[in-house]
Formats: structure tokens, sequence, C-alpha cells
């Protein structure tokens, strides 16, 4: 409902205002042989002039990304010495990056930062144990890069940001397209997405990593709504629905990828904005990160572009690299079939169908599921480099392999979340049996679920990261976990 003067009341926020400063937050632009580049957003109230930054090359002078509710997003574009790293100085403070060219080189992965529900009401030391934890040991032996693989923001709250888009929500999926679309909803929903980055990035414990640390971000369906594009076309393509995506869609821009929304990312692959995906390189180093939501519907993940970028960037890739493939969802997981066709039969199960529908391993995908592992497994059969892939969403920490002709190993590591709460014991116990079973759709490439080193079992229900380290061509993983602390390496 509007206000006395016509605007759209401010989205409800719970029990954290959205603050009016934010930042430095680091994004990685990728790297050569001499110079890492490197992107800073800083968020300051509407016209306060933004301070200078300041590196080995000299005095950097912001753009403007946005200017939206009462604050400026501003840009700083600089680089780094490669190889070695260096510090940045803005607003009278030092910040020292590490580069990603070096040797000896860090990297954490997350995902799952939030909680359907109440995700605000939770004491900031509770819903942020794990985040401190890794910002901690940042302190004590930096990373060079944090790669955040989806759900970055739990954004379903949007759905109370106005009383039409909670009569949207409440009403049968197919029928949504009856809520006609206003100005004050839109706004509404806009500053919703807006105001919940500022929070999520003004954390303590965030916050002091993004300012070292260079972030590698896809987003995930929490970062629009839950199982956004595993539903049903009425509801994606109803005015208010489509409006909920293009608000999501403009402030990952500004706020996941660092660019002007109606820019393409300059690590992107389509021009026309569809796929958002994107692949940053280093020497020897590639991190490709496909968009699994832009496209997707109840019967695709991705769609022509996606796949395009997907392909084209596993082409680009020079000789050598090392790949680290963002998959927010994992490609390698247990048969759902089983539980698709329970979920098909038993009443009242159908409200897990979305959730079914999100996996590479649904039924629905299966074609696509086969694309991809065959792309992944092509590469890692070529002898042109290594490959390994990050995966999240599943609120568990696992791995997976999937055996190559000639006797390679694919390695899949999945971390999930990093503030989401540990799940019940009994969803664990369940996947555990499924992978018992095995899935491979690939002929002659065995894919299995192996648990953590030292895990009793082959999920772990509880708050994780994960630190992958490469020490000259070598590169191993282990994860933090929330109560049991950090497992052995695994060699990857």
């Amino acid at each position: 409902m509007a206000g006395m003067n016509g605007e759209a009341p401010p989205a409800p926020t719970g029990n954290r205002a959205a603050p009016d400063r934010v930042g430095p937050v680091l994004f990685a632009q990728g790297g050569d042989a001499d110079r890492d580049r490197l992107r800073a957003l800083l968020v300051l109230p509407a016209g306060e002039r933004p301070p200078k930054l300041v590196t080995d090359e000299g005095e950097i002078a912001p753009v403007t990304l946005a200017e939206e509710f009462g604050r400026t997003v501003h840009a700083y574009d600089f680089s780094l010495p490669s190889g070695t790293g260096g510090t940045y100085e803005i607003a009278d403070a030092g910040h020292p990056v590490v580069s990603p060219a070096t040797p000896d080189m860090r990297v954490a992965y997350v995902s799952c930062n939030g909680q359907e529900e109440g995700d605000l009401d939770r004491p900031i030391e509770e819903r942020d144990a794990v985040w401190q934890r890794l910002a901690d040991e940042n302190l004590q032996n930096p990373f060079a890069l944090l790669l955040q693989g989806g759900d970055q923001l739990y954004a379903d709250d949007v759905l109370l940001c106005h009383p039409e888009v909670e009569r949207w929500a409440s009403m049968k999926k197919t029928e949504r397209g009856a809520v006609p679309l206003t100005p004050e909803i839109t706004e509404a929903l806009r500053r919703f997405y807006f105001e919940r980055y500022l929070i999520t990035y003004a954390r303590p414990a965030f916050a002091s990593l993004a300012a070292r640390v260079p972030s590698i971000m896809m987003w995930d369906d929490h970062d629009i709504i839950d199982g956004w594009g595993s539903h049903p076309a009425e509801m994606l393509d109803s005015p208010v629905g489509a409006e909920i995506f293009a608000a999501a869609r403009e402030m990952f821009l500004i706020f996941q990828l660092a660019v002007r929304p109606g820019e393409t990312p300059a690590t992107g692959f389509d021009p026309t904005g569809t796929s958002l995906g994107t692949a940053i390189r280093y020497p020897g180093l590639s991190i490709i990160s496909p968009d699994l939501r832009s496209e997707r519907r109840l019967e695709q993940v991705m769609g022509p572009a996606g796949w395009r970028m997907l392909e084209t960037a596993f082409a680009q890739t020079p000789k050598g690299d090392r790949i680290l493939l963002m998959s927010s969802v994992p490609a390698l997981g247990p048969r759902l079939s089983w539980v698709e066709f329970a979920a098909d039969v038993i009443p009242g199960s159908n409200e897990y169908e979305d959730d079914l529908r999100d996996q590479w391993q649904s039924r629905t995908h299966r074609t696509e599921w086969k694309r991809l592992l065959s792309l992944l497994a092509n590469w890692g059969e070529s002898g042109r480099g290594e490959l390994t892939v990050l995966s999240g969403e599943i609120h568990l920490a696992t791995r997976g392999e999937m055996r190559l002709k000639g006797g390679g190993v694919m390695h899949q590591l999945v971390a999930s979340g990093i503030s989401h709460p540990a799940p019940s014991p009994g969803y664990p116990r369940m996947l555990g049996l499924l992978a018992k079973f095995g899935e491979s759709p690939l002929k002659g490439r065995k894919i299995r679920i192996r648990p953590l080193p030292g895990y009793a079992t082959t999920y772990a229900g509880e708050r994780n990261f994960l630190v992958l380290h490469r020490h000259g061509i070598a590169w191993k993983a282990a994860w933090e976990l929330e109560h049991t602390g950090r497992t052995e390496p695994v060699s990857i």
C-alpha cells in the first residue's frame, strides 16, 4: 500500500535497519603476469563526496554505479602487482591484498548465507559464527580469493515487502497473473533488494573479509526467491513475478557482479545479458561460474545463452589452467528419480517439487545433466588441464568423484552453508542412503559420493566453509566444520 505521499513504504528488514555506509567490498576482475585487476564498491549517503582510493599507481577516483534510496554506490577500478599483491588505501585505512598468482595461495569457498525465515532476527554472533571464524583465519593466513557460490542473500522476505506482493504469494501459482503490477510494487521490490544487500555487506565478519579478499560471486534461487525458475510459467511470467526477477537481477548486477544495470560484465560472455555467467582468469587458473537461474524453467536449467557461455568459457580456457567450476547446485549427486516419483504419488509431498526440480539430477533435467557431465569429462580427459567442481545449496558438506576414462578422477567439493542452520539429522541420512545406489549417466564414468576425511557419514550436517590450497602445482582441499573443526586435506 502506498504511503500518504504516493511512495511505496519501506521494505521490511527485520530488526536491522539498512545502513547508509558500506564497504569497501572487493571484486576480482582477473589478472595477468603483471597486474591483478580489482574493483571496489563503496556505498555512501547521497551527496557525500567519495574519497580517493590510493595504490602504488597513484590516486583513483570512483565512478557511480547507482544512486538509489538516499545512497550512492561508487566503484573504483584499480590493480595491484601480480605475484606479490599489495595494499590499497581508502578513507585513511590500508587494506593488504594477496595475489592469486602467488605459487602458495589459498582460496575460500562459501554458500548459503542466511535462512528462509527470520534471517535478520537471529543474534549476529550466532548467525555469523562461522563467518567470524573465516574472517579470523584470514587475518592469520590470508586468502587470495573468496568464492561465493550462491544464495549470498536469503531474500525470501521480499514477498512481505508490499501488501499486493503478499497477496500474490498467497495465491495458487497458476493464478498469480491476476495481480497487476503497480509503480508502488516496483519500488518496494527494488528497495527491498537494495537494502538487503546493504545489511548483508555491513555485517562485521563479512566486512572484514570483503575489504581484503576479492570476491567472485554467482547467484542462486534465494538471491531472488526460493526455487526461482523451478515454478510454473504462470507464476514466473506473471507481472509481479517478472518484476521480482527484474529487481533481483538489477541489484545482483550492482552488488554481486559490480557493474551498472544494463552493462555486461567484462568477465561475461553474453552481450545480450540473458545469461550472467562469468569466467575470471589468472595465470594458470580459471574460475568459471555459469548462471543457473536466469533462463531456468521447469524443463531446463540453462537456455541457449547459458550453454553458449559455458561452452565458450571452456573452449577459451588456456591449456594447463586449473578450472574451478562454480555450479550453484551440485553437478554430482544421488539418484533423485525415486524421490520425485514418491513426491508425485504421496499426498501433500508436491510442496517439495521445486526443490527436486532445482537439482541437475532431476529426471526432468537428465538430458542437460548428461550434457554438462560430458563437457566436464571431455575436458578432464583432454589433457588440457585439471578441473574441480565447487558446489553448495544443500546445507551440508560432502564430496564427489567421477572416474574418467584413462584413470583420472574429477572431484566435486560441496560446502554449504556458511550461516544457514544445519538441517535435522534425518536429512543427511536420507541423502546418504540415496548416494549408496550411485548414479552414473555417462557410460564408463562412475560417480560416487564420498564422506569428508574422517567423517562418519557421507554428508556432514554442520555449518561449514571450504579451503583450497595451491602449493606450486599441487592442490588440496579441506573443510572447516562448525563443531568438528578442520578436516584432513584431500588432494585434488
